[in-house]
């Protein structure tokens, strides 16, 4: 990737993502490690920073709620998934198709007929902006 980015670089959505993603991952890596050591005075200073008002009770909750999810970061990033095949969907279904055949008459030239205005097969409108 090269060193000196445009801003209009950093704004197109595929650089976007071609950066955020492996700084995502490589905060990911260590983020359960990292904040299973979660205080309280954490919990409030996060939501000091936020300007979120939480009081003691709203803060020892908040606590065990994220602390929990942490758990379950570390339990899901210590599955071995190096052998296991990506799936789009949880169950291995396919999608029915119907077959792409015409099912109706082609009514153009009765519908046309009926129309204020028609040429060459294009249907003429008001022009409503100038």
């Amino acid at each position: 990737m090269r060193k000196n980015l445009r801003a209009r670089d950093v704004r197109s959505g595929a650089l976007r993502w071609a950066i955020m993603i492996p700084l995502t991952l490589a905060f990911l890596k260590d983020f359960a490690d990292f904040f299973m050591a979660l205080t309280l005075d954490d919990v409030k200073r996060v939501a000091h920073l936020a300007r979120i008002a939480i009081n003691d009770e709203e803060a020892q909750s908040t606590h065990a709620q994220l602390s929990g999810i942490f758990t379950l970061i570390a339990q899901m990033e210590a599955v071995d998934v190096r052998n296991i095949e990506p799936m789009s969907h949880a169950q291995d279904v396919v999608q029915r198709l119907r077959e792409d055949a015409v099912t109706e008459a082609d009514q153009r030239e009765r519908f046309q007929s009926v129309a204020p205005q028609v040429d060459a097969g294009l249907y003429l409108v008001p022009k409503v902006i100038e």
